[in-house]
């Protein structure tokens, strides 16, 4: 028989790349989203995720619907072809993706080359050689799109018996065209975008600070601070930023206010969260107070975090420690502040708790 060939077809190489780039902009905004969200715990943005990329869907849907349908209307022709080259992508199944390419000879068109993939069956894989003759499907208005018809009529079955057929030139259309490189990139950067787009809107609700009732972990800060020493008193006041339960400040505090020679006595220590107080014995009384560079540093930090959550005074506001030796032995006692009341926290100078009451 005479071979004519028949031109590729042509797609619509720029929708589909549009289409590729805008997929993977939704993907990588929906997945950035709920993950973020559910770091951050916040409900808003765990729920973005899946509902951008339901309503994508429902849009792509709905969108491609006209043409589907169009689709779905034609007639697929039959045809006689030949399997010029067959190769098993894989075997994980009983189905085995075969990518095959066939020389297509309408009854009333040119032949044409194809490539195509389709799952066949392991046990019928051996009926399928090269040269040998198959019937196959196509939609008229994209030849590319062929099918091996794995039972064809009786009628079918004859004329494949006696064919024979000659291989048509090259190039082969391709049943399945994607973007190749250029069609990746495009949807990775999409994702990247995607994924860029949410850190950027909603920035304040991943990287801001938590303003919540929870309690807040204390940082270092590079801020300084105030020293304010009288005869009777001394302050150290910290900058923004800085706690006195950050390990080491309330330690460096303290002996700020109590260099020099004369290592001066306390009748009362205040702490706060960013305010050092002490009241100092009166000059020339050695023995009253004590020395307030004997406080259990160590244990301040946790005995703060105790009161703070097993008192039941609900979200914490507020807390002072209040160090007094004035009756003689040292006493830790530390009260703190919520919603839901006020508690107090004695502990020894040792910092083991005494007792806890709760208003």
């Amino acid at each position: 028989m005479t071979i004519t060939t028949v031109a590729p077809p042509t797609h619509n190489r720029p929708t589909g790349l549009a289409l590729g780039f805008l997929t993977g902009g939704v993907i990588g905004a929906s997945l950035t989203a709920f993950i973020g969200g559910c770091v951050v715990e916040k409900a808003s943005l765990i729920v973005m995720g899946p509902v951008l990329a339901a309503a994508y869907s429902l849009l792509f849907f709905l969108c491609t619907l006209p043409r589907r349908a169009r689709e779905a209307a034609v007639v697929p022709r039959t045809a006689l072809a030949m399997i010029e080259s067959l190769e098993a992508v894989r075997g994980e199944s009983s189905d085995v993706p075969v990518r095959f390419e066939l020389t297509v000879a309408p009854d009333d068109a040119p032949a044409y080359r194809v490539e195509m993939q389709q799952d066949i069956n392991l046990v019928e894989l051996p009926d399928y050689q090269r040269r040998g003759i198959v019937v196959v499907t196509y939609p008229p208005d994209r030849p590319w799109k062929v099918r091996i018809v794995k039972r064809p009529t009786p009628e079918w079955e004859e004329r494949t018996a006696g064919a024979r057929l000659d291989s048509a030139p090259g190039p082969a259309m391709k049943s399945d065209i994607s973007g190749g490189c250029a069609g990746g990139l495009l949807t990775l950067l999409g994702l990247l975008l995607g994924a860029a787009a949410v850190l950027l809107l909603f920035r304040a609700d991943l990287f801001g600070s938590d303003e919540s009732g929870a309690s807040p972990r204390p940082s270092v800060s590079s801020s300084s601070s105030t020293t304010t020493v009288t005869s009777a008193t001394g302050t150290v006041t910290l900058g923004p930023g800085q706690s006195m339960l950050v390990r080491g400040e309330l330690r460096t505090a303290v002996e700020s206010l109590t260099r020099g020679g004369d290592r001066r006595r306390a009748l009362t220590v205040v702490v706060q969260d960013r305010l050092l107080t002490v009241v100092f014995s009166p000059t020339g009384v050695n023995t009253a107070g004590f020395d307030p560079r004997s406080l259990p540093y160590n244990r301040v930090p946790a005995l703060v975090e105790e009161a703070r959550t097993s008192l039941g005074v609900g979200s914490p506001q507020s807390w002072q420690l209040t160090a007094d030796g004035v009756g003689g032995s040292l006493t830790l006692r530390i009260v703190v502040t919520g919603d839901g009341g006020t508690g107090v926290l004695e502990a020894d100078g040792e910092g083991n708790v005494l007792r806890r009451s709760g208003s």
